[in-house]
C-alpha cells in the first residue's frame, strides 16, 4: 500500500513537471521570448511568397525596406542620446538611496543585465 502511494506521488511529481515545462515553452514561444527576429531577406522571401510578388516588386520590396532601415538607423542615433541620459539620471537617483555597499551591489547587477552601449544597432 504504502509503494503505490508512493507511486501515484512520484507519478503525479513528475506530470506536474512535464506539464509544466510544456507550458513555459508554449508561452516562450507564442510570446516570442525564444523565436529570433525575422531577418530582412526572410521577411522579403516570406512575402513574395505570401503575396506571389513578380520579381520587379520584389526588387522594389527589398529597396524599400534598406531605404526604412536607413531612416530607422539615423532616428535611432538621434534619439538613443536621449534614452542613454534617461537611464544614467534614473540609476543615479537609485544611487542616491542606496548605502555604499548597496551602491556596489547594485552597478554589479546594472553590469550583468545590461550590454555595454554600442553604435547604431546592427542591421538584422
Amino acid at each position: 500500500m504504502k509503494r503505490r502511494a508512493y507511486l501515484y506521488f512520484l507519478s503525479t511529481f513528475l506530470l506536474g513537471v512535464a506539464l509544466g515545462a510544456v507550458g513555459l515553452f508554449l508561452y516562450a514561444w507564442y510570446g516570442g521570448h525564444w523565436r529570433r527576429p525575422m531577418e530582412q531577406r526572410d521577411f522579403v522571401k516570406y512575402l513574395s511568397q505570401e503575396l506571389k510578388l513578380d520579381n520587379q516588386q520584389t526588387s522594389q520590396l527589398t529597396q524599400i525596406l534598406n531605404e526604412s532601415r536607413k531612416k530607422y538607423d539615423a532616428l535611432h542615433s538621434q534619439v538613443r542620446p536621449q534614452f542613454e541620459a534617461l537611464r544614467q539620471d534614473t540609476d543615479n537617483q537609485i544611487r542616491q538611496i542606496l548605502n555604499p555597499d548597496q551602491a556596489r551591489e547594485f552597478d554589479e547587477v546594472i553590469r550583468k543585465w545590461r550590454p555595454p552601449p554600442i553604435g547604431p544597432r546592427s542591421r538584422r
